[in-house]
This record gives C-alpha cells, sequence and structure tokens, in this order.
C-alpha cells in the first residue's frame, strides 16, 4: 500500500479578519499520485496548496505530512524543517513573487543553499535543473527581464534542484502560451511518471485528463464537493456548473429557429461561427 503523503481531517483555514478560505475538509493524498484539485477563484485552492507547503496552518482539524503533524511548532525543529523542504516544493501561481535574486542561476542555487548541501552538489545540482528545463542559455539573465514562459521554467528549476518527492503547483498554465503550456504538461507528466507525488492546483479543465490519476473539486463555499477519477469530475456536468468550473451560452445557428445551451470549460478558448439568440 502506498505511503500516506498528506492527511487532512476535518481542516479549516481562515484568513486574519475571519475570512474562511477552507471548511472542514478531510482527504488523504499518497505517495506517487497525480492529483489535480479544482475549483473556481477563490475556492481555496492555493491556500490547501500552502497548507501543505507549510506556509500556513490549519485554524482548526489536524494536517500531517509524512505521518508527522504540520504545525508551526513543528516547523521550529531545524531538522524538521531541512527534511521536509528537501522533500516537498511548490511553484506559485505569480512567479514574480518567487523569483528575485540577480541571475537564473543564483535563483536555481538559492533554495539548496539554504539546505546546507556542499557547494559541490549545489553546483551539480543546479547544472542538471538548468540542462532539463532547457533554460542553460539563460544562467546570467536576470529572471526579470525574462518572458512569462521562461520565468515558469526557471520557477521550476529552482525547485527541481531541490529533487523533491513531491512537487505543488498553483495554477502554472496562467499566463502561458499554447506552446509552453503543452510543454508544461509534459513536464507534469513525466514527474508523475517518475513516481513523485504532483498536486496541481488549476480551474482548467481541458488538461485534467492528461495529468490527473484523482481529482479533488472545492465548490465556492470553500467545502470539498467531490472526488473522483478525472472522467467522474468532468462527466458531472451538473457538479461543474455548481462549482462554476463551467459556463453556458445559448446559441442559434443559422437556418434554425430555436435556440440550444453549449457548455464551456473555464480555461479554454472558443469561438462560436453563429449568431447568439437575443
Amino acid at each position: 500500500m502506498a505511503e500516506v503523503v498528506f492527511e487532512l481531517d476535518k481542516v479549516d483555514f481562515a484568513y486574519e479578519g475571519g475570512q474562511p478560505a477552507l471548511k472542514d475538509v478531510s482527504l488523504s493524498i499518497c505517495a506517487g499520485e497525480r492529483i489535480v484539485v479544482l475549483g473556481s477563484n477563490g475556492s481555496g485552492k492555493s491556500t490547501l496548496l500552502k497548507l501543505l507547503d507549510g506556509l500556513y496552518y490549519a485554524t482548526a482539524g489536524s494536517l500531517k505530512a509524512f505521518g508527522q503533524p504540520l504545525t508551526e511548532a513543528a516547523f521550529t525543529d531545524d531538522a524538521f524543517n531541512f527534511a521536509f523542504r528537501r522533500r516537498v516544493g511548490l511553484v506559485f501561481q505569480d512567479t514574480d513573487v518567487q523569483l528575485f535574486n540577480a541571475s537564473v542561476f543564483d535563483e536555481v542555487a538559492f533554495a539548496p543553499l539554504q539546505l546546507d548541501l556542499e557547494r559541490a552538489d549545489v553546483i551539480t545540482r543546479v547544472e542538471a535543473a538548468l540542462r532539463d528545463l532547457r533554460i542553460d542559455g539563460l544562467r546570467e539573465r536576470p529572471p526579470h527581464q525574462l518572458s512569462g514562459g521562461e520565468k515558469r521554467r526557471v520557477a521550476l528549476a529552482s525547485v527541481l534542484s531541490l529533487g523533491p518527492e513531491v512537487w505543488l503547483l498553483d495554477e502554472p498554465t496562467t499566463g502561458l502560451d499554447p506552446r509552453s503550456q503543452s510543454w508544461l504538461v509534459d513536464f507534469i507528466c513525466a514527474q508523475g511518471a517518475a513516481g513523485r507525488t504532483v498536486v496541481t492546483a488549476t480551474h482548467d479543465l481541458t488538461i485534467v485528463d492528461t495529468i490527473a490519476d484523482r481529482v479533488i473539486v472545492f465548490g465556492e463555499d470553500h467545502h470539498l464537493a467531490a472526488v473522483g477519477t478525472p472522467a467522474e469530475i468532468l462527466g458531472n456536468a451538473e457538479l461543474l456548473l455548481a462549482c462554476n468550473l463551467t459556463h453556458e451560452h445559448w446559441h442559434r445557428h443559422p437556418g434554425q429557429r430555436e435556440g440550444h445551451r453549449h457548455l464551456h470549460v473555464h480555461g479554454a478558448p472558443h469561438d462560436h461561427d453563429h449568431e447568439r439568440n437575443g
């Protein structure tokens, strides 16, 4: 039986001032699983990833990682902190929040250096990450001067240099052109194929069946709305509508007197060559 990496039991989280972000969430994530977390903006997807990364702490309920409580007190223990940071890596939705060093090389080297790794080991890891992410030629460039796709690769490389067992990806396709999105999907699949646990938060349904073994859905009320396979979740139009993950358009095709509705997934561009019924 696969190791349970994360276990949440009736977890709540509220921001300062009492604004709720997650309510009564219970779920488990096992080693090697490829999980997609779906939900509309503001449903709690990003908050969940930050809880799993130990950046936020549950305000109620319990959260364990690798069998150990994931609490603020736990991270005061240097041994626990270093071990956890080696095993779990988070890539933020906004790469500008994550990238702050003077050069791409320094950016990718930053996290391993914080874990007191030997300098030779750090350099080996950085070179491998630059090569794997195909950004060798950017090593001396300032990250803030890069394109959106290049920044995303640098952010991924900065986590890859840690060699994490668990990847947490927050809206990774946001702002990427189609070619970069396709490359990123391939990267996620490669991590999963290598046996790593990958948790991807998104509201883009077009990539779910490619990158997920299991799907977790949050409603706009911050509760867990459903858990299932990609086929089960994507085939449930009522659920997707209720969670604001699809929307309907009313159309009338040329030559037809009566209109009809189409469902469209969020995150996927679509065009219509027919008139809208007024």
